[in-house]
C-alpha cells in the first residue's frame, strides 16, 4: 500500500535499527477514501472536525518490504508490504483526539489485544457453514471462467471438513475475499467474539446470495427477450444455412452422395459465412492487441471495438463500427507488435541500404529508366545518400547502447549476487539507491519501444517536378520507389475540388470514409512509401466544399504532417516518413504558401540528342513489344529516326515521338503479318545481319529508311505563325490584340516610345521634334500576336516588340533564323527575363541558330542549356537596345546619326 514519504522514512528507520521484522498497526477509516495524493490526509473527519474518524479495531502487521521512491520521479509515494498478524484495540480513542496532521508522521498508540479466541457453539457454525455453501454454489454457478469455478467447489470442500475452531478464521477469509460492502467487512474486523463473528458473516453471506439471485433472474429475463432485430438476424441465419443445403442439392445432382461430393469438390469462399466472419472478427481483434500499449490508435480501437460488441450485429452502427475498425487496422502504424517486415515503419531496416554499392545501384537504376536529367538525378542521389548515412549512424548507436545496457546488467547482477538474507531462512529486501538508480537506467520492452521509435529515418523531401507533358515527371516517381526499394502509391489531384478527398469525410456522415492520402497508404502497406501527388497544378479551386489545396498544406509540410489528422479515422498519422513527389506543368495556379512547402525542380524538354537516345533505348522496344515484332524484326536507321523527331514532332516531351514510332511499327507490322499470311512454310528465319527475308518472290525489308517516312506517316506539313506589324488608319495610336495581359501591353507602348524618343537618332525622322506616326503622314501602329485563343502575358518580348517597330517604321528586315527575347527600360537598357532554357530548347527545335539574349542571363545559359546546343547556336548577349538592334538587324544596316548616352536613373 503506498504510504506518505514522513511515515516511510519512519519505517525505513525502524527496520534499520531493529534486529526482527517491526510491528505497526494498521487501522482503517470509519468511511473508506481513496485520495489521488498518498502524501495528503484522508478527506473524511470525525464528527467534531479535528481529524479523519478512525475505527476502534484494526491489525497488528508485521512489515515484510518498503520501497522508495524511485529518483526520477521523488513525488511518488512509498510502497509497503504488511502480513496481518491479529486483531487490535486502541485505547482511549474517544479522549486521544487525532488530526491529520498526525496520520502524516507514525506515532505511538495504547493498544490491547483480544482474548484468546474460544470454540465457537455448534449452532451458529452450522447456520454459517449453510449460508456459505449456499453464496459459494450461487458464484459458481455465475460463473462464466472454468478456473473460478472449480475454486469455489474447492473452497466449498474445504469448508465442509474444516473444524469448529477454525470456523472464524475461515469467516475472515471469506468476507475479505468476496466482493462485499465495505461497512461489512469493517463490521466483521470489530467483531473479536467467535459466535458474535460467525453470526455476523452468516447474514452477509445471505444478503449476497440473495442479491446474487435475484441479479441473475434479472439478467435471464433480459437475455430472453430477445428484439426485432436480433429474431431477423437469428432468421436469416436460417435462411441462408437452408439455401447452402439447396444449392448442395442442385449442384450435385439428385443423389445424396453426389450432392456431397459436389459440395465438397466445388465449395466456394462465398460459402461459410459464419467461419469466415469469425474469422474476420479475430483478424481485427488481433490487429489491435498489436498495436503499441497506450497510443492513440490502440485506445481508440479499444474503445471501438467495445462498442462493436455491444452492439447487435443486425443493426446499421454495427456495419458503421465494423467498417472503421478495418480501416483504422488497415494503417500500417509504427511499432506495431510482432508486425511482418514489410510493413514496418521504416525502410532502414533494409540490408540495401548498408550495401556499400547501394547508391551506384540507384544511380545505376535513374540512368536505366530515364537519359539525361542530370540535375533531378543528382538530387534524388544526394537524398540516397543522407538516407544511407542516417542508417550507418543510427545502426553504430544502436550497437553502442546495446553495449552499455549489457555491461549495466552485468553490474546489476553482481550487485544482487551481494544482498544480504533475513533471518529464519526469510529474505528481508531492503531499499538500496544504487541499485534502484540501476533498476532505473535499465531498459525495459516500453524503453526500447521508445528508443526505437526514436530512431526513424530521415523526414522525407518534397519535390516538385515541373515541366511540360510527356518529360518523364510521373515515371521518375516509380525509378526512385525501384531504387529505396519502398512500395509506389500515385494519387492524381487533377480535378479535384472537394477537401474531403484529402482530410476524409467526418463519420457523422452517410457512407463516410478516409481521404486519398490514408488509402494510399493502406495500399501500400508501410508508413514510408513514395507518394505521387500527380497534377497538383490543376487541383480545385476554394468553393463551398471546401478548399483542396489548403488541406495539401497540413500533407506537404514536414513540421506539421507527423500528426496529420484525417476526419474519418480521427487518430493523429504520421506522414513525415513518406516521400512525396508532386508534379505539374505550371506554377501559374499553385498557391504560394503551397509552393514554398516544396522544393521545385525544373524539367525543361529533351533536346534533338537526349530524344534520339530515348528513342533508341526506351520507345523503339517498347513498340515492338506492344505491336508484337522482335526486334530483328525492323531497323529504323539514324536519319529516319532524326527526320521523325525533327519533322513530326513539336514538344518538349517524347509523345508525340512515342506516336510517330508507333506508326512506324505497325506499319512494319502489316508488312509482316500479310508475308506471314502469304506462305507460313516458305518464310525463312530472320538473319542477324542481312535486311531481307525472302519468301517465294516476294520480299520483306526490315530497314526503314528517311525517305519511306512519307508513304508512312504521310507529309510532314509546317506551320508557321509571327507576329507582325502593320501601317493604317490616322488616329496616330498603337492597337495591340491576341489575347495579351497588361503587362505585355505595357511593353508594347514602352517599346513604342522607345522608339518615338531614338526616332531622329534611327534617321527615322529629320528633327527631334517630329513624330514618326504623324510625319511623313499620319498613321497608327497595329501589332498582333497569333494564337488569340492562347493567354500571353510577360515582360519579355520588349526587345522583340522594339525591333518589330524599327523594322516597320525603316524597312529594315530582320532574318527568319534570329529569335531574341528581354525586358526593356525607358532609357534603354535590357534587363533579364526568367525561362531561358525552355526559351532556348523551343528556338532549337524551330531551327533557330542565332539568340539575343540579356547580358545577365548569361549564367542561366552556361548552367542550364546542354553543351549540344551552345555548340550548334550562336547567343549574343546585350546590355542596351541599340546593341540589340544592331545584333538583330546587323552592322551597319541601321544609320545612326549619332553615338547615344545611356543615363541610369537615381530613382
Amino acid at each position: 500500500m503506498p504510504v506518505s514519504k514522513e511515515i516511510g522514512e519512519t519505517l525505513l528507520t525502524l527496520i534499520e535499527e531493529s534486529d526482527a521484522l517491526p510491528v505497526v498497526a494498521a487501522i482503517p477509516l470509519t468511511t473508506p477514501s481513496t485520495p489521488n495524493n498518498a502524501n495528503a490526509p484522508p478527506p473524511i473527519l470525525s464528527p467534531n472536525g479535528d481529524g479523519p474518524a478512525l475505527s476502534e479495531w484494526g491489525t497488528a502487521a508485521r512489515v515484510l518490504r518498503l520501497v522508495k521512491p524511485p529518483a526520477r520521479n521523488p513525488r511518488q509515494p512509498y510502497l509497503v508490504s504488511l502480513h496481518g498478524l491479529t486483531r487490535v484495540r486502541l485505547i482511549h480513542l474517544s479522549t486521544h483526539k487525532i488530526s491529520a496532521e498526525d496520520l502524516a508522521n507514525l506515532l505511538s498508540h495504547d493498544v490491547e489485544y483480544p482474548p484468546t479466541e474460544k470454540v465457537p457453539s455448534r449452532e451458529p457454525v452450522d447456520k454459517f457453514k449453510a449460508s456459505a455453501l449456499r453464496l459459494l454454489d450461487r458464484l459458481a454457478r455465475d460463473s462464466v471462467q472454468q478456473s473460478r469455478k472449480e475454486g469455489y467447489h474447492k473452497i466449498a470442500g474445504m469448508l465442509e471438513e474444516i473444524t469448529d475452531a477454525r470456523t472464524p478464521w475461515m469467516a475472515d477469509v471469506l468476507v475479505g475475499s468476496i466482493n462485499g460492502e465495505y461497512p461489512d467487512r469493517l463490521a466483521i474486523l470489530s467483531t473479536p467474539d467467535a459466535d458474535a463473528r460467525l453470526n455476523l458473516a452468516t447474514e452477509i453471506f445471505l444478503k449476497q446470495a440473495s442479491i446474487s439471485e435475484v441479479s441473475k433472474k434479472i439478467a435471464t429475463a433480459v437475455d430472453e427477450s430477445l428484439s426485432k432485430q436480433q429474431k431477423e438476424f437469428f432468421l436469416r441465419q436460417q435462411l441462408a444455412a437452408i439455401q447452402r443445403e439447396l444449392h448442395a442439392l442442385q449442384r450435385g445432382g439428385n443423389t445424396v452422395s453426389s450432392a456431397d461430393t459436389a459440395g465438397s469438390v466445388n465449395a466456394s469462399e462465398l460459402d461459410d459465412d459464419e467461419q469466415h466472419e469469425a474469422d474476420d472478427m479475430a483478424e481485427l481483434k488481433r490487429k489491435i492487441e498489436a498495436m503499441e500499449p497506450g497510443s492513440e490508435e490502440r485506445k481508440m480501437g479499444v474503445r471501438e471495438w467495445r462498442r462493436l460488441k455491444r452492439i447487435p450485429a443486425g443493426s446499421v452502427e454495427n456495419g458503421v463500427i465494423r467498417s472503421y475498425l478495418e480501416w483504422l487496422t488497415s494503417i500500417p502504424w509504427p511499432n506495431l507488435i510482432g508486425a511482418p517486415a514489410q510493413a514496418t515503419s521504416t525502410a532502414v531496416t533494409q540490408p540495401e541500404l548498408k550495401d556499400k554499392s547501394f547508391l551506384s545501384s540507384a544511380r545505376a537504376q535513374l540512368d536505366a529508366d530515364h537519359f539525361g536529367l542530370e540535375k533531378i538525378k543528382k538530387r534524388l542521389i544526394e537524398y540516397l545518400a543522407v538516407v544511407r548515412l542516417k542508417e550507418l549512424n543510427a545502426e553504430k548507436e544502436v550497437q553502442e547502447e546495446a553495449n552499455r545496457e549489457a555491461e549495466e546488467m552485468r553490474k546489476l547482477e553482481a550487485a544482487k549476487e551481494q544482498e544480504v538474507g533475513g533471518e529464519d531462512g526469510k529474505e528481508v529486501v531492503l531499499y538500496d539507491k544504487k541499485q534502484s538508480e540501476a533498476q532505473t537506467q535499465t531498459p525495459g520492452p516500453s524503453m526500447l519501444r521508445s528508443r526505437k521509435r526514436v530512431r526513424k529515418s530521415i523526414k522525407g523531401p518534397i519535390l516538385l517536378f515541373v515541366g511540360p507533358p510527356g518529360t518523364g515527371k510521373t515515371s521518375l516517381g516509380q525509378s526512385v520507389a525501384k531504387a529505396l526499394g519502398r512500395p509506389f502509391q500515385r494519387i492524381s489531384l487533377g480535378g479535384v475540388r472537394d477537401e474531403a478527398e484529402i482530410r476524409g469525410h467526418r463519420r457523422t456522415y452517410v457512407a463516410s470514409g478516409p481521404g486519398l492520402i490514408v488509402q494510399a497508404l493502406r495500399k501500400a502497406g508501410r508508413a514510408d512509401p513514395v507518394l505521387l501527388l500527380d497534377e497538383i497544378d490543376k487541383i480545385g479551386q476554394s468553393n463551398f466544399h471546401g478548399d483542396p489545396g489548403a488541406a495539401l498544406l497540413e500533407v506537404l509540410d514536414p513540421e506539421q504532417n507527423h500528426t496529420f489528422n484525417d476526419h474519418y479515422i480521427n487518430v493523429p498519422i504520421d506522414l513525415s516518413q513518406i516521400l512525396f513527389i508532386c508534379t505539374a506543368n505550371s506554377l501559374e495556379t499553385i498557391s504560394a504558401p503551397l509552393l514554398d512547402r516544396c522544393e521545385i525542380i525544373q524539367l525543361s524538354g529533351y533536346t534533338y540528342d537526349e530524344k534520339m537516345h530515348i528513342a533508341r533505348r526506351f520507345l523503339l522496344p517498347k513498340q515492338l513489344q506492344a505491336n508484337g515484332l522482335e526486334p530483328n524484326h525492323i531497323t529504323i536507321t539514324e536519319p529516319a529516326l532524326l527526320h521523325v523527331a525533327t519533322r513530326y514532332t513539336r514538344e518538349a516531351g517524347v509523345r508525340s515521338l512515342e506516336r510517330a514510332i508507333g506508326g512506324v511499327v505497325r506499319y512494319k507490322a502489316v508488312e509482316w503479318a500479310e508475308h506471314l499470311d502469304v506462305d507460313h512454310d516458305d518464310v525463312s528465319s530472320s538473319p542477324s545481319d542481312g535486311t531481307v527475308v525472302v519468301l517465294k518472290n516476294k520480299g520483306y525489308k526490315r530497314v526503314v529508311e528517311e525517305q519511306e517516312l512519307e508513304k508512312i506517316l504521310g507529309i510532314a506539313r509546317g506551320m508557321e505563325k509571327r507576329g507582325r506589324g502593320k501601317r493604317g488608319g490616322a488616329n496616330w495610336k498603337l492597337k495591340l490584340t491576341g489575347s495579351l495581359g497588361d503587362v505585355i501591353k505595357e511593353s508594347g507602348e514602352l517599346a513604342l516610345t522607345w522608339v518615338k524618343t531614338h526616332a531622329y537618332d534611327l534617321c527615322i525622322t529629320n528633327s527631334r521634334s517630329q513624330d514618326p506616326l504623324k510625319v511623313p503622314e499620319p498613321i497608327d501602329i497595329h501589332l498582333h500576336l497569333p494564337a488569340g485563343a492562347q493567354k500571353k502575358d510577360g515582360p519579355s518580348a520588349g526587345v522583340a516588340m522594339t525591333c518589330a517597330f524599327v523594322s516597320l517604321l525603316t524597312g529594315a528586315c530582320v532574318p527568319t533564323k534570329i529569335a531574341m527575347t528581354g525586358e526593356i527600360t525607358l532609357r534603354g537598357r535590357v534587363t533579364p527575363v526568367g525561362g531561358i532554357k525552355e526559351k532556348v530548347l523551343g528556338a532549337h527545335r524551330a531551327q533557330i541558330t542565332k539568340v539575343i539574349l540579356p547580358w545577365a542571363n548569361r549564367k542561366d545559359v552556361e548552367h542550364d542549356v546542354a553543351l549540344e546546343i551552345r555548340n550548334e547556336m550562336q547567343f549574343v548577349f546585350v546590355r542596351t537596345v541599340r546593341e540589340a538592334l544592331e545584333a538583330a538587324f546587323g552592322k551597319g544596316v541601321l544609320g545612326w546619326r549619332r553615338d547615344a548616352l545611356l543615363l541610369e536613373s537615381r530613382l
